[in-house]
């Protein structure tokens, strides 16, 4: 990959065709007769605790939502996910498939007051995102040239075309940053890690930690008379009854993703000053599995795999434990991600053949019942995923599985997963809306490292590499369906991993609240039309 400045020759004029163009935004409330009210502190909360703040250094989702109204991609997402204009004005693609021109929106201002320019998303893609992200290295490395022939012009040229290059533009996965305040310096120690600026509506204020993260309006916006909010503060409540009384008493008039328990959403949903929502996961479409260490015996064995997968009841976990937000995986690639194979099925839930398995396996029950003892690190996401811990030790427990739960905090689990410290644990990952964007990375040989959300299981398989490796480098979509429709089958054959439920989170919002959910990002936009009626 190359990094330039010259002289602007448009690959558009050429023939390329125009991808979108202008600004263009319609605000929902004004087509309900409810102007925008300036003024007002949105109180929300954040679950878990977030270790910083800085998209890149940190990818786990309260740092995501949170971050999102700090910094900011080139585009944002529509429910259908089109691409719609953000820090990018426009856009074409040459007819080839491999020029990205964008024009950038003029007179956007960093927090710290200087101005974003071209070379701060040349540096944010190429070298920020690049290094700290292996699924943005991954996309990135695609790349030939990047070039800014004006401050408001990046040109990117890829080595072949990449038909889902263009979703790798959220703030989500490439948050535009200051090149003046990371260039030269080791990313994720840089002082702007702990005091994070952006080109968002709201600035970093203050974080009081166990406490609250206090995020102000940033008056020099390049959004004429936006943000309408004052502020939003973020509350930190470890204790979900407390969360769930903060939303009753109107404490909070907003909670998102791990705040409520989904045993707690139906009361809320039966009060009329509430709005509950599960809009808005268009985009990530998130995926939960157990995470299955395959160097630890005797997990290195796909029966033992299989036999664990089939000790679940997967109906029991959505519909008793997740209360119908969620639904049964049917295999790697979640139902609302492009390419999914709907004839690509689990084996069902049968203890019986579990057990026949685990026999086949050579694992044969002690005195005490017991075949294997395997550890389990408990995702430290909120109650509803310790009581999902439980009903895995029970599961397991019938089949002649030990599993013994280990408890940690959120920093310490993700240092744990990209350490490859654990046997066993529960893990969702988004989807970006592509198998290659968001399922590949977890399961491609050249993807195995010691960094959260890669291969951290240490799956193997040359012919499911082969495939990924097909479906990226091509841009015929038949081409690609065919290939990720093999490599859903061989995965769900390698039980590469226990995969148990598509999941949605519940958007809880006070009803006064406008705009909240608006696209295929959902809670993850910058909340700059966010505001309270009166």
């Amino acid at each position: 990959m190359s990094v330039s400045r010259r002289g602007f020759t448009a690959a558009s004029a050429a023939g390329g065709f125009l991808a979108s163009v202008g600004l263009m935004q319609v605000d929902d409330a004004i087509a309900q007769g409810v102007a925008p009210r300036r003024g007002g502190t949105l109180t929300t909360m954040l679950t878990p605790e977030p270790p910083v703040l800085q998209i890149g250094v940190n990818q786990q989702g309260p740092t995501l939502i949170a971050a999102s109204k700090i910094f900011q991609g080139l585009l944002k997402f529509s429910p259908t996910l089109e691409p719609q204009p953000e820090l990018a004005q426009s856009w074409t693609i040459s007819p080839d498939g491999k020029e990205y021109t964008f024009k950038l929106q003029p007179g956007v201002k960093f927090h710290d007051g200087t101005p974003m320019t071209a070379d701060d998303v040349i540096f944010s893609v190429t070298k920020f995102h690049f290094e700290l992200a292996p699924r943005a290295r991954a996309i990135f490395s695609l790349i030939d040239t990047a070039t800014a022939p004006d401050p408001l012009t990046v040109v990117f040229t890829l080595k072949q075309p990449f038909e889902p290059f263009l979703l790798m533009f959220d703030v989500t996965a490439c948050a535009i940053v200051s090149k003046a305040l990371f260039d030269g310096q080791d990313y994720r120690q840089a002082p702007a890690v702990q005091r994070p600026i952006g080109t968002g509506p709201f600035r970093f204020v203050e974080w009081q930690r166990g406490n609250f993260i206090r995020l102000e309006r940033f008056a020099d916006y390049w959004k004429p008379n936006q943000p309408y909010l004052d502020a939003i503060i973020f509350r930190i409540v470890p204790d979900s009854q407390s969360r769930r009384l903060a939303m009753e008493t109107g404490q909070a008039v907003l909670a998102h993703s791990n705040d409520i328990e989904p045993f707690d959403v139906p009361a809320l949903r039966g009060r009329p000053n509430l709005e509950v929502m599960t809009a808005g996961w268009e985009y990530f479409s998130p995926l939960a599995w157990i995470e299955t260490n395959h160097r630890v015996t005797p997990l290195n064995d796909v029966r033992v795999r299989r036999a664990m997968s089939q000790a679940i009841d997967r109906n029991f976990i959505t519909q008793r434990l997740w209360f119908g937000i969620n639904k049964p995986a049917t295999g790697p690639v979640a139902s609302t991600t492009k390419f999914y194979d709907p004839s690509v099925t689990l084996p069902p839930f049968d203890p019986r053949a579990a057990m026949q398995l685990l026999d086949a396996a050579g694992l044969r029950p002690n005195a005490q019942g017991v075949r294997a003892t395997i550890k389990h690190l408990v995702l430290p996401y909120g109650e509803v995923w310790s009581r999902l811990a439980e009903y895995l030790r029970q599961s397991m427990r019938g089949v002649g599985i030990d599993l013994q739960l280990e408890s940690t905090d959120a920093g310490s689990w993700a240092r744990r997963i990209g350490a490859w410290e654990y046997e066993t644990s529960v893990n969702f990952v988004y989807q970006f809306g592509d198998p290659t964007l968001g399922v590949e990375r977890t399961y491609v040989s050249s993807n195995i490292q010691k960094v959260t959300f890669t291969n951290t299981g240490g799956y193997s398989n040359p012919r499911v590499d082969e495939l990924f490796a097909q479906a990226r480098g091509s841009a015929d979509p038949a081409v690609r369906r065919q290939a990720f429709s093999d490599v859903q089958k061989l995965l769900v054959d390698d039980m590469a991993q226990i995969w148990l439920m598509e999941m949605a989170f519940p958007t809880i919002a006070d009803r006064r609240l406008r705009n909240v959910i608006t696209g295929g990002t959902g809670i993850h936009k910058s909340f700059d039309d966010v505001f309270l009626a009166s």
